[in-house]
Order: structure tokens, then sequence, then C-alpha cells
């Protein structure tokens, strides 16, 4: 039985729940349910700030991961329609970046299917890095699956600032979706990023066949790494990967897995990701008020996303400044 008053007064006072406690919250009468998004709103209100935490990403290379992520369209192991392709050119970057820029956008990332990335790729994109860096405007993150200590080392100094590598889920279920790489290969990763200098973005998908209790590990086992934020992206099935017929999450059950999170993690920006466009926009603002202060904007990388301006609107709708 959880008591979510007194977890709440113990995180408002500056400590941190336990794992044990923070286990009680993935079985919760309805009652306690109310009280733990109603705690997770108050928690986000003290100590979240009102400019939300804006991002966009873009798709720079497609196809033919040899990983076997089940989710994954990009994952050579499935018959997707994913197109494939080698890095993007120079132009394209560019006029994508101009335009997120534009658009007011805080954070900019290229995204790269693969394990890594290495060799002339990497050259490029270094490239690409020094000349956004010198334009200047946005933030530059990065994410490029299990880089090197030197190819991370590379990219801080072509001006990236924050690495994202998702952890994906909890560490009994990732065994389940994925065997080509494990949890603690990205933990490696995520290591060594920060000793290269950046901040971590690290989180996951939701969805995936895991149980409310799996979803809760997850957010603890997030502690392990730290972040500064954690994208929390809801499964949308692919047709042709193996999780192409999973059962959709409840709007419900999605509120209160954000909920949790913000109570296990209170000062972390929680970012909505992939996925947050099948949910109803009242659904979205009561996730905004109960702990999403962050979001990637736009189209993601294999699924549509949501219109900035759409988005823009929303958040101003809840009370941050863009």
């Amino acid at each position: 039985m959880a008591d979510i008053a007194y977890l709440k007064h113990k995180i408002l006072n500056g400590e941190n729940i336990t794992e044990s406690e923070a286990q009680t919250l993935a079985d919760l009468t309805p009652e306690e349910e109310e009280q733990l998004m109603e705690a997770a709103a108050e928690i986000t209100s003290k100590f979240g700030s009102k400019h939300f935490d804006s991002c966009s990403i873009i798709n720079a290379r497609s196809g033919r991961c040899p990983e076997n992520c089940k989710w994954c369209a990009q994952s050579a192991h499935y018959p997707t329609s994913i197109s494939s392709y080698p890095l993007v050119d120079h132009d394209e970057c560019m006029r994508l970046a101009d335009y997120n820029r534009e658009q007011g956008i805080g954070r900019f990332s290229l995204v790269t299917s693969g394990r890594t990335v290495e060799g002339k790729a990497l050259d490029t994109i270094c490239d690409y890095y020094s000349e956004l860096a010198e334009k200047g405007g946005m933030h530059l993150c990065a994410s490029m699956g299990l880089l090197s200590a030197e190819a991370l080392r590379r990219l801080r100094k072509s001006g990236v600032t924050r690495y994202h590598c998702n952890m994906e889920t909890a560490p009994s279920h990732f065994p389940t979706l994925c065997s080509t790489h494990t949890i603690e290969d990205k933990i490696r990763t995520i290591n060594a990023a920060r000793e290269a200098g950046m901040e971590i973005c690290c989180g996951g998908i939701i969805g995936m066949g895991e149980t409310a209790a799996q979803r809760v590990e997850f957010a603890i086992a997030l502690r392990r790494v730290n972040p500064d934020s954690i994208p929390i992206n809801i499964l949308s099935p692919i047709p042709g990967t193996p999780l192409a017929d999973s059962k959709p999450l409840t709007e419900r059950e999605i509120l209160l897995t954000v909920a949790a999170f913000r109570m296990i993690h209170p000062h972390v920006v929680l970012r909505f990701a992939g996925g947050r466009a099948a949910l109803s926009r009242e659904a979205q603002i009561k996730s905004i008020h109960i702990g999403i202060n962050g979001g990637i904007m736009g189209d993601l990388l294999t699924t549509i996303g949501s219109q900035i301006a759409d988005d823009k609107a929303m958040v101003a709708e809840c009370g941050y400044t863009f």
C-alpha cells in the first residue's frame, strides 16, 4: 500500500524516495491513483522550470540497422517499409536545422540508425556539428548508438553538449526485446559521454508488453545514469516488427507512468517523444500538468509527430514559455 501523502512530503522536502517506496506506486487503488497525479503536479510545479524544454530530431541515417530491437522499424531483421538511406547530405541537414532554429526550438539532434558511427561518416557528422555550433541559436545533441569514447570526445569538441542513449525499458524486460546488445552496453556509452563532458538524455519506450511494476522498475533503473532529460516514448507498433500487434496502453496507464516518473525523478526534464500524437489533447495537457516539461517537436524518426505551431499553443495554454 502506498502512502502518497508521505512520499509527496518527503520529495517536497528535498529527499528522494527509496526503491521500495517507489515500487509501491505500481499497484494503487483508484483513489491512490488520483492522489499520485495530484502529488506529481505539485512536485512539477515546485521543482520544474516554466520554460518548456523543446527539441527536434532528424533521421540522419536510416535503416539497415544490424541490431534486433523488436520495436524498431529500422532493424534489418524485420520486413518493414522504412526508407533506407546513407548519411543525410549537408544542405538538407542545414535546411532542417535552420527551420527549427527559426521556430524557436531549443535543441537540435542528428539521430543515426546502426550500432555506431565511425570513419568517414563520423568525420562528416563532426563537420556538420561544427558548422551548426558556429551558427548558434540552438543547443546541439546527438543520438548515434554505442559510440566509442574517442568518437564521443570528437562530438563534444564539435559542439555537441548532450548525448542521447535510451535504456529503453526495465532491465528485467530488456532481454526479451533485444539480444544484440545489453543495457550494460548502453550504460558504458552513457558513462563515456558524461566523461567527455556531455549532459545525458536517457529514457525509453512504454507499452512494449511490460507490466506496471516494470515501468516503475525502469524509472528506478534510470537513476543509475542520473539523466538530465528522460524521453518517454509511447510505442507506435510498426508493421513487420515483432511488436506490430501490441495492445496499446490506455491513456490512464500513460498518465500514471508520467506521474510515477515525476515522483522518482523530481528534478529531471520529462520529455514527451514518440507516440504522444495518439493521445487526446486533454490527456497531453494532463501529462504536462503532472510531469511533462519537455518534448520533441515536429516529425520524428519513422512516425509522424505533431505540428510545432500546435505544440506551442498547447504549451502556452499550460502556462509554459517556449
